[in-house]
């Protein structure tokens, strides 16, 4: 499978920011969630799949791809 192109330079920039915040949400969260000490395994769900989806938004900012329009959907940006 070949990554194209498929989005233009404002989606790009778009999924790149929003990328870098999930990221950032991501291992702010897991700070949190280390200083209060949750035990619970499954509290770290959520700090993971905000670092996961983030970094994959970042790679479609950076690609220029988008999984969403590969499939077929129009995306607004």
């Amino acid at each position: 499978m070949a990554f194209e192109c498929n989005i233009d330079a404002r989606g790009k920039a778009y999924r790149l920011k929003y990328g870098i915040y999930g990221i950032i949400a991501g291992f702010v969260l897991s700070g949190m969630l280390l200083i209060v000490d949750i035990g619970i395994w499954m509290a770290w769900l959520i700090p993971a799949g905000l670092v996961a989806g983030g970094a994959f938004a970042v790679f479609e900012g950076w690609a220029g791809w988008c999984v969403v329009r590969a499939l077929g959907f129009w995306t607004p940006i």
